[in-house]
């Protein structure tokens, strides 16, 4: 079950619209293929009812309702009228399952809190609402209350309850504790399932579901880059490949070649960056940087693991800085189309550590022009220039782009408006290209570096992401004003889009040299 849309937006500064809580609710369910979704708490706004209407709305359409789940209270009939006007036909009822939170925070004993779930599950069956039940605290519960938590079982087994989840709420589990919990439960319950819900406070969620797993559970409780409340839960792309690695005779219906893709909008819309080292959807977990690990890649993928980008719709790729070898350049240079003589390689390797020791970032992108400088070339000649622009920003008026760009030998202006300037520069460019039959790349990623410290005339570097071709590709561009280096950045893309699409559109009079 995946809940990133419930315990997920728990994370803190998190609030996902009605229609971004529908678009991950359909990429998980129709294309990475998880089980069930957990979408919402009960009660806790409009906006997350409407957000439960348009998924339960569209998931009865799709065949998918069964699917959709919603954390629920103890509340009599207050969450189970909530869920029916909401259109949403299966309830994760929210119980106490250590007795620190029943004596704390309810103020209750064993028997009255029963007595209460006893009437809601009936509430719920009579008007057509499955009934699953989280025992909150269960981790310390088994530690501190074991007794409370087998007669809370003992009395939940007895009752028409689906699943039974069984959450670490504070992430307090070591492993060997998750395994031993876990099967006392299922040894002694055989025929009832059981869910796992990890949390990761102390950085052991995927070992403590692993060892779950193990253990006999049923089910387990994942969310898109480990997302949620505090340190977050077991990441679901972690522990998809650690299950299909590690544990090859337990099955899941995830599709792992859409894991990245859905980390992605998921980050978009959270707000919330992936770390670059983050296993499986990390910007840099497929990239070697070393040179001696490119090294033994080409010689006999000796730096190769199970861990293949591709099972994730991913690519190997070899950075550029200070500790880069040949083989890493070569990689690139292979990748670009460029062939090297042996003196040439040892120049361009050198001009690369020298950056990379002036902790310059230095992408794949850039190696033509590094070649052409260390090589006094002129192989590489710019043909897209960006001569002049003006960027004009008002209150309460659109900020405006007006922009002269020289395609090879003809020069082209245009205006437009956009949400920015430099949406408004894009808008202008698009109408150039638009001129040449030629379509402008997607700009996949946007990413700004400004040096702490708070001078205001701090050089800024903007990276860029593009799809070209299929391919992500990075450029960058620096200046102290963001939207200008933004425009470097896009001028470099622009010269890297591939001259023969450009030569084809231009108009027949303009001779060219290739």
């Amino acid at each position: 079950m995946d809940t990133t849309l419930r315990d997920g937006e728990q994370t803190s500064g998190v609030s996902f619209s009605a229609s971004e809580k529908l678009t991950i609710a359909q990429l998980l369910l129709q294309e990475v293929k998880v089980d069930r979704l957990e979408v919402a708490s009960a009660r806790v706004s409009e906006g997350e009812f409407q957000a439960v209407k348009k998924i339960t709305d569209w998931a009865a359409q799709h065949g998918y309702l069964d699917r959709i789940e919603v954390l629920t209270f103890v509340d009599g009939d207050t969450s189970i009228n909530w869920m029916l006007k909401g259109g949403a036909r299966v309830m994760n009822l929210l119980t106490k399952g250590s007795l620190n939170h029943l004596k704390y925070q309810l103020r209750k004993t064993p028997a009255q809190h029963f007595e209460e779930i006893r009437r809601v599950v009936e509430q719920a069956e009579a008007v057509g609402i499955a009934v699953n039940v989280y025992l909150e605290d269960w981790s310390n519960g088994m530690r501190n209350s074991p007794d409370y938590v087998f007669e809370a079982l003992d009395f939940l087994t007895a009752l028409p309850i689906r699943r039974i989840m069984l959450p670490d709420t504070l992430g307090v589990l070591t492993p060997s504790e998750s395994y031993t919990f876990v099967k006392s439960i299922v040894d002694r319950y055989p025929d009832h399932h059981f869910d796992f819900h990890g949390h990761n406070d102390y950085d052991l969620s995927i070992a403590n579901t692993l060892e779950a797993v193990k253990a006999g559970a049923h089910g387990l409780h994942l969310t898109v880059n480990g997302m949620g409340e505090r340190a977050g839960n077991a990441p679901l792309a972690s522990t998809i490949a650690v299950l299909n690695d590690f544990m090859p005779e337990v099955k899941t219906s995830v599709v792992e070649e859409s894991l990245y893709t859905v980390s992605k909008i998921v980050e978009t819309f959270s707000g919330i960056r992936i770390p670059a080292n983050k296993p499986i959807v990390g910007e840099n977990v497929f990239t070697q940087t070393a040179g001696i690990h490119a090294d033994g890649d080409k010689k006999n993928n000796l730096y190769f693991s199970k861990l293949m980008p591709e099972r994730f719709g991913r690519q190997r790729l070899y950075a550029l800085g200070k500790t880069s070898g040949k083989a890493n350049i070569e990689n690139n240079l292979r990748e670009l189309g460029i062939t090297l003589g042996e003196e040439e390689l040892k120049k361009v390797t050198q001009r690369i550590i020298e950056l990379g020791d002036r902790k310059e970032v230095v992408t794949p992108e850039d190696l033509p022009y590094i070649i052409s400088d260390v090589l006094d070339s002129d192989a590489i000649e710019e043909r897209v220039t960006v001569l002049n622009y003006v960027l004009t920003h008002s209150k309460n008026l659109k900020p405006s782009a007006t922009l002269q760009v020289r395609i090879c030998d003809k020069i082209f202006e245009e205006s437009a408006q956009g949400d920015g300037q430099y949406d408004a520069f894009m808008n202008a460019l698009k109408k150039i290209y638009d001129q040449l039959d030629t379509e402008l790349p997607v700009l996949t990623d946007y990413a700004v570096r400004i040096p702490p410290g708070g001078k205001t005339d701090a050089l800024c570097e903007t990276i860029i992401t593009w799809n070209i071709g299929g391919k992500d590709v990075k450029t960058r561009g620096l200046d102290s004003d963001q939207t200008v280096s933004a425009i470097k950045a896009t001028q470099k893309m622009l010269n890297l889009l591939g001259e023969s699409r450009l030569i084809k559109a231009l108009p027949s009079e303009v001779e060219l040299t290739v």
